[in-house]
């Protein structure tokens, strides 16, 4: 058989619409909506009545444990263990797949296993990571589909610190694998690893500047240069720019110093070695490598050979043990700047005994310095944290349990509420970080609610607004925000512009009497508006669809809600109402596709939403962009009949951003629109879409096929009805 073919390869690679694949190649600016088809049914190698929650709660924790446990001082020839244990390693594992997290959109983090996949397993800063992974495969072969690669690294942390004597705060299994990168996430628009920090920020002097969502300071690393701000040595600096980073995964300043100075408490950093022997990262690795990259020519079997990060040495004298021995170097030694082996910037102690210095990670008999990255001396110079340390040397015991909490913070927070925990060491307080929601009510009847809701006086826009606007901010990236809680009536949401502040007050002032009147949670009670509303348009379109209910929502309160976190879940565009709160370098049309993917919807339940939205008179402000219909109100396909009908023209409107809608015949004007309106018009995917539900055959499939999306939505943060 030829294979040769003349242009190069005959397969064409990849999907229709990804990045340098054949649609965007040649017409760049197309929509590309692979974001909404990733992690789909085609892609997940599980049985489709696969039970991740069931397998889970039916592993052995404890056996899992030990063996992980067993696994830290195993050491093996191909990789050998730092001192004979590989804890160091294994929460640099923990630690960087969870700290890709930032607060920002939700996205990162450890609850996917994404650290498996490019380009987080070939970062820099996650170099040699790679072998970690191979030797927790032991276990995650033993146990199988219940104990996911999610799970297996963030229990390999815990279970590190607890072999060298921490009490860690819990764990809780429950993360599910992903098995593919997650394309939806923007790490930055650099086209180098570690490019100029300077590309992520209005002014580098003014950390908060850097551009939302990211949060760290180079493409490549997960959150600080660990040599100073753009690789130039100035701890006070530096100081600045940890603050910044860690804030944008909701730490304070005291998670911050006691994440610094508890992680750096155990392991060592390597860099021993010449940076240009180093081989390739493990997606450019040649295929006799077999996943493996950064191959080192001079590791030659020995643990103190090994290459990550360039810097070199242990941070404390017992690399192996839960101690305060970090503070007793940092701050009892005065720290001079130095080069590591590999030329990288770090710090070492001035006079410090031979007999105070680490042993080497192979051979006891000898003794190094050990080192402090710019970040470590951060926390003596900045008058904040070296203030927080010192409370820390002062009590060991509020710093163990500082930093427990702060690590089961870091590892946790994108598992979203408790309900989401599995296993025998869930703790059972309520931490605010998780959105704590009491539970909600079901003994209520929920006939005679609606029927309340129906001679309120509410118009049906009115209520499915609010019930949108409540739903509208879950993100499934950290499974934050929803409708449960119904956070829509407590600061910050009831004060957003996306929320219409005046007519939602006026709405959850009626709402909040029929919720007290009769049992029900506001939570409830708001969706169930909604819903009654939805019904009210179903009926005026002449359809019989109802809307399906389940009851049991909580109502949050102030004390459960922290405010400051909970800004960053502000809309600042919905493309369902035509809302965006001011122009942005993307178009409407790209954010709709970004919200659209953190609700978890396809492409398809997009489509069948944004007709519906628009033809329900839901539009933000009342503005009448995308109401194609005479009938607004009532929920009836002319959204998608009217836009694929070749007797209307579009034109823009200068250049606003909208457009006019004009009978092609007589010129008239009938309807304007924005860009996240006709691009189900123009992008050739969408208007296939747009096409299925403008026939004249799927009237009753469009409200019905609405219905379910809009079920999808009000239900998506219903973690409490998980079996």
């Amino acid at each position: 058989m030829n294979l040769e073919v003349k242009g190069g390869c005959p397969f064409a690679h990849g999907g229709n619409t990804s990045t340098e694949k054949p649609v965007t190649k040649w017409w760049p600016s197309a929509l590309n909506l692979d974001i909404l088809h990733q992690h789909g049914a085609r892609t997940n190698p599980m049985d489709p009545d696969y039970d991740h929650r069931a397998a889970v709660k039916a592993l052995d924790h404890e056996a899992v444990k030990a063996d992980v446990k067993a696994l830290l001082v195993e050491s093996q020839e191909w990789w050998p263990a730092d001192w004979g244990h590989y804890g160091g390693l294994m929460i640099r594992l923990a630690w960087h797949s969870a700290g890709s997290y930032r607060m920002g959109d939700g996205r990162g983090g450890a609850a996917t296993g994404n650290i498996r996949f490019a380009p987080l397993n070939s970062w820099p800063d996650n170099a040699s990571l790679d072998k970690a992974r191979r030797l927790l495969w032991p276990a995650k072969k033993k146990y199988g589909n219940a104990l996911s690669w999610a799970d297996l690294i963030i229990l390999a942390g815990n279970m590190a610190y607890e072999s060298m004597g921490l009490k860690t705060f819990g764990f809780g299994f429950g993360r599910e694998d992903i098995w593919g990168p997650e394309t939806d996430i923007n790490w930055g628009a650099e086209d180098e690893w570690l490019a100029d920090s300077a590309n992520r920020y209005e002014d580098l002097d003014e950390p908060s500047t850097m551009y939302n969502p990211l949060a760290s300071v180079h493409m490549g690393l997960i959150y600080v240069n660990p040599e100073g701000v753009n690789g130039v040595s100035d701890p006070a600096r530096t100081a600045l720019h940890v603050r910044e980073t860690f804030a944008r995964m909701a730490m304070n300043d005291e998670e911050t110093a006691a994440l610094t100075c508890g992680g750096h408490t155990v392991g060592k950093a390597h860099g021993g070695g010449d940076h240009a022997n180093i081989g390739s990262e493990p997606e450019a690795a040649p295929m006799e490598e077999q996943g493996f990259g950064w191959s080192n020519p001079g590791h030659s079997g020995k643990a103190a050979n090994a290459f990550t990060s360039g810097i070199e040495g242990a941070w404390t004298k017992n690399p192996t043990q839960w101690d305060m021995g970090y503070f007793d170097y940092l701050f009892n030694y005065e720290w001079e700047q130095t080069k590591s082996p590999a030329g990288a910037n770090q710090w070492k102690p001035v006079d410090m005994p031979e007999d105070e210095k680490p042993v080497d990670a192979t051979d006891p008999s000898i003794r190094h310095d050990p080192m402090m990255t710019d970040a470590d001396m951060a926390m003596k110079v900045d008058p904040i944290y070296n203030k927080i340390c010192q409370k820390f040397m002062a009590d060991p015991d509020y710093f163990a349990d500082t930093f427990a909490r702060a690590w089961f913070k870091l590892t946790h927070r994108d598992m979203g509420p408790r309900a989401n925990y599995l296993g025998p060491d869930v703790p059972a307080e309520d931490l605010i970080w998780q959105d704590p929601i009491p539970a909600g009510s079901t003994a209520y009847d929920v006939d005679a609610v609606k029927a309340k809701i129906a001679d309120s006086g509410l118009s049906a826009a009115d209520m499915i607004a609010t019930a949108w606007d409540s739903a509208r901010t879950y993100r499934g990236s950290d499974k934050r925000g929803g409708a449960n809680g119904a956070r829509i009536r407590l600061a910050p949401q009831k004060d957003w512009a996306a929320n219409e502040p005046q007519r939602l007050s006026a709405v959850l002032s009626t709402l909040e009497s029929i919720a007290a009147d009769t049992g029900a949670s506001v939570a409830d009670v708001i969706v169930l508006a909604g819903n009654v509303g939805l019904e009210q348009s179903i009926k005026a379109a002449g359809h019989n669809v109802s809307v399906p209910f389940t009851p049991g929502r909580g109502d949050a309160t102030d004390e459960m809600t922290d405010a400051d976190s909970f800004s960053v879940l502000e809309p600042i565009a919905d493309a369902f109402r035509n809302y965006q709160k001011e122009q942005y370098a993307v178009g409407p049309e790209e954010l709709m596709l970004d919200r659209a993917q953190l609700l978890g919807i396809t492409a398809a339940e997009m489509t069948v939403l944004i007709g519906g939205m628009r033809v329900l008179g839901v539009n933000h402000g009342g503005s009448k962009h995308g109401v194609f219909t005479d009938r607004e109100g009532q929920l009836t396909n002319d959204f998608f009949v009217n836009l694929t009908d070749m007797a209307n023209e579009w034109q823009p409107m200068g250049n606003s951003g909208t457009y006019e809608i004009r009978d092609r015949s007589s010129g008239t004007v009938k309807w304007t629109a924005t860009s996240a309106d006709l691009v189900f018009g123009s992008n050739s995917i969408l208007r296939a879409y747009a096409e299925v539900y403008a026939q004249d055959d799927n009237a009753e499939k469009f409200a019905s096929d609405f219905v379910a999306a809009w079920t999808k939505v009000m239900n998506a943060d219903r973690f409490d009805l998980q079996a």
